[in-house]
């Protein structure tokens, strides 16, 4: 009978949600850097407020007190301000654990006083596509009504050289009370995610946390523009993305994660450095870096999106440019095991 497969009210509002919200996430990483510079990008965030999402802001101000030093550390450079900001929708009305998203938002990243190449910089204004996905989805799961309680944290720095930039050399305290030497200031993003990380699983004590961030180029040697390189320390919740990920066509690779690799990033001046100059397993030592910020065993996945977030000739699931990867896989991932 014609009509008899016709989706539902509830379908179809679902499937405009999530689509509002990938194309949100794809809008946010299409701008420019001067148009979404740090300081706009936290007022257009504030305006989610009308959809029914609890907005929080934290200005340098507010950061400095917090001790978020590696964030700050970052964005010092820049005549933009720097940013947390966390989004939380309370879709169950009661007190249970949410799940947390957590985004690297580095609105453009010239690298700072360690200057990447002037070729293909200007690609550098998807280096908050982390951040666009946490937003997207946070948006996604209130246009929907989610039955679930979810909070979504956001870093949203620029990185720039300037007479206050960080310095290679420099050495920083984290909000975790754990010290980083800045060896190379273009290794940023983890710096971001790392005072980010600890604030979310000590402010709001989650279920879990899944971080996404363009975090390294290595990621792309590994896995091109195929999969999201993914690293935890939870076996269920990996599990649970990788079968998500092929049911969505946004797919995710398993890479490792081991003590041993510990000895590439400790640092002789401080708990650690920001990078693994020794050379080889870009990715996983930048992850191994993420989990020392994870302090009480919470359940956490890292999706690496650098070869993801951004095609520049396009491919089979869009015509090039934002892809808005990792909302619907975070949406199913949402559906299937947690709603």
């Amino acid at each position: 009978m014609i009509g008899k497969n016709k989706p539902s009210n509830n379908d179809q509002i679902r499937f405009k949600a999530i689509e509002d919200g990938t194309f949100y996430a794809r809008d946010l990483v299409s701008e420019p850097g001067n148009i979404l510079h740090p300081d706009e990008y936290a007022n257009r965030l504030n305006s989610l407020k009308k959809i029914g999402l609890k907005i929080n802001i934290y200005d340098e101000k507010k950061l400095k007190k917090l001790g978020m030093n590696t964030l700050l550390g970052v964005g010092q450079g820049s005549i933009r301000g720097s940013y947390l900001v966390t989004m939380e929708w309370n879709g169950l009305r009661d007190k249970s654990k949410p799940l947390a998203f957590v985004g690297k938002g580095v609105c453009f990243d010239t690298g700072g006083i360690s200057l990447k190449p002037a070729k293909f910089m200007e690609d550098m204004t998807y280096d908050m596509a982390g951040s666009a996905v946490v937003v997207g989805l946070m948006k996604s799961l209130a246009l929907r009504k989610a039955k679930i309680n979810a909070v979504g944290v956001v870093g949203l720095v620029e990185n720039m050289p300037g007479g206050n930039a960080q310095r290679p050399g420099d050495i920083v305290r984290s909000y975790s009370g754990k010290t980083v030497e800045i060896l190379n200031t273009d290794a940023e993003g983890r710096l971001v995610l790392a005072d980010a990380l600890t604030y979310t699983e000590e402010k709001f004590k989650p279920k879990f946390i899944v971080d996404l961030a363009t975090l390294t180029g290595a990621i792309i040697v590994s896995l091109g523009s195929e999969y999201a390189g993914l690293f935890s320390n939870d076996d269920r919740l990996s599990k649970q993305l990788i079968e998500v990920g092929e049911s969505v066509e946004e797919k995710v690779w398993r890479m490792p994660l081991n003590k041993n690799f510990d000895k590439l990033i400790d640092s002789k001046n401080a708990d650690m450095q920001n990078i693994n100059y020794v050379g080889g397993a870009g990715s996983t030592t930048a992850a191994q870096f993420l989990q020392r910020f994870i302090l009480n065993k919470t359940p956490w996945a890292h999706l690496d999106i650098a070869g993801m977030a951004f095609s520049k000739y396009g491919g089979a699931l869009n015509s090039g440019g934002a892809t808005g990867y990792g909302v619907r896989l975070l949406n199913k991932l949402i559906e299937d095991h947690y709603e």
